[in-house]
């Protein structure tokens, strides 16, 4: 087993060497300038690099990108082993990143809670409150008692 900082240093150098790669030495269309390498993650024993990316565009676009990467992982994995001078050269497995997807669900849902926030506002705007405007109960003042029940002289 390596440890975790050689298999940090290992995915940094692979996350920089594949994306060197996809944008100056790969003349695939598919793989044009939409594709994003954001993570690279190794296994402890440095014998797997799962590689992260995202695709700006269409469903179509994103599937072609897919096939275009499985195409050049031949390649790709050869830079890689020739930037690493390592034993053994990971192998190399893309993974389409969910972070944008997740990101974009979140802000949805934000939005329709500002939405929400917003109605309540408004509709609150105007309101009264149901009862008095303190609630709570004040004592009477004891002195007024004090007179009633005393006999007059």
């Amino acid at each position: 087993m390596a440890d975790n900082a050689r298999a940090k240093k290992l995915a940094d150098l692979i996350q920089v060497v594949v994306a060197e790669k996809l944008q100056r030495g790969i003349k695939d269309p598919r793989l044009g300038t939409h594709v994003t390498i954001t993570d690279t993650r190794v296994t402890g024993d440095l014998r797997e690099a799962t590689v992260f990316y995202t695709v700006y565009g269409d469903d179509e676009e994103r599937a072609s990108a897919a096939a275009g990467l499985e195409s050049a992982k031949g390649i790709l994995r050869s830079a890689v082993g020739a930037a690493a001078g390592t034993k053994f050269t990971p192998t190399l497995a893309f993974v389409a990143d969910a972070l944008p997807d997740n990101a974009k669900a979140i802000e949805d849902l934000l939005d329709r809670a500002r939405a929400s926030d917003a109605k309540v506002r408004e509709a609150s705007s105007g309101a009264k409150y149901a009862g008095d405007a303190d609630p709570y109960r004040k004592p009477e003042d004891e002195s007024a008692e004090n007179d009633e029940d005393s006999p007059s002289a």
